[in-house]
């Protein structure tokens, strides 16, 4: 057994611990798309969660845990239990079905303890999904939430674009840093919204998909808008309850009561402070020209 590590890092201006009880299968090769976000130590900091990677930890007892349910993602299942000593206790399964991760995670999701089973790629993704399910966890208490977008940023304001899964949202992102100018990309998949002193920011997270765009950026959120494809290009200005049917089902979590509650709180205070949008439009140059002429904040 190899020497015990400990690793800091700054996700989305939050701080998170993570301790590798055994380096000798598990450490941050398997965490490469989170090196912009380490740091020497989250000294004067709170801790958003600590997680510590043990891979001796066991399941909990049927007798000591209730089914929630097994969620299908997409990219494999995970199983929801509530330990009756408090939290929950997650077991995360690959395409194959193949268990990768075991977490059990406090009430609040501040402490974290997790297993890693398989080869490289499995630990990989079990980490991964460690790391993400943590941060929402605990995130959900501190008016803090993950969406599954495309964040482009424009003279200093972050834009997110969500949709359904290929409707098209990183071709409208790639046609903004094409065509507009003043922009880059911030993130492709899972970019990080926080409610700060009543304003709303957007941050790269190492969550992002396909697309290997790791950045420790941050910008004022200029705005949310979803993509529905159409045969020309308009832009539909969204009422807040509006804002929020469209904004809700793109944050990343899984939908259960108790979380869904927090998530849907932490949106509430977004589409009051953000204006939201449908781009109804065509992948073409045009539709972001269009876009980015309704939508870019106009400074005064």
């Amino acid at each position: 057994m190899n020497n015990p590590e400990t690793r800091y890092f700054c996700i989305g201006d939050h701080y998170v611990k993570v301790n590798f009880l055994d380096t000798t299968h598990n450490n941050m090769n398997l965490m490469r798309s989170y090196y912009p976000f380490l740091v020497e130590s989250a000294e004067g900091h709170e801790l958003l969660y600590e997680i510590t990677i043990d891979d001796d930890l066991k399941p909990v007892a049927k007798e000591d845990k209730e089914r929630i349910r097994v969620f299908e993602t997409g990219n494999g299942d995970i199983i929801v239990d509530e330990m009756k000593s408090g939290g929950h206790q997650f077991i995360f399964k690959d395409l194959q079905g193949t268990e990768c991760c075991l977490l059990q995670a406090s009430e609040y999701g501040t402490e974290i303890k997790c297993a890693l089973t398989g080869n490289y790629d499995m630990r990989s993704y079990g980490i991964h999904n460690a790391m993400m399910m943590g941060y929402t966890i605990a995130g959900s208490f501190k008016d803090t939430l993950l969406i599954h977008a495309s964040l482009v940023r424009h003279n200093g304001y972050g834009y997110a674009f969500h949709a359904s899964s290929g409707t098209g949202k990183s071709t409208q992102v790639s046609n903004w840093l094409r065509h507009i100018p003043n922009c880059d990309l911030m993130n492709d998949d899972n970019p990080i919204i926080r409610i700060i002193d009543g304003k709303a920011y957007i941050y790269g997270s190492p969550w992002s998909g396909k697309t290997p765009c790791y950045r420790n950026i941050k910008a004022r959120l200029g705005a949310l808008t979803r993509i529905d494809r159409d045969d020309h290009n308009w832009v539909e200005p969204l009422s807040p309850i509006e804002g929020f049917t469209s904004v809700l089902p793109s944050c990343s979590g899984l939908k259960w009561d108790k979380m869904y509650h927090r998530m849907g709180d932490t949106v509430t205070k977004i589409v009051e402070t953000t204006k939201t949008y449908i781009l109804h439009c065509l992948p073409d140059r045009e539709a972001a020209e269009v876009c980015c002429e309704a939508i870019a904040v106009k400074e005064q």
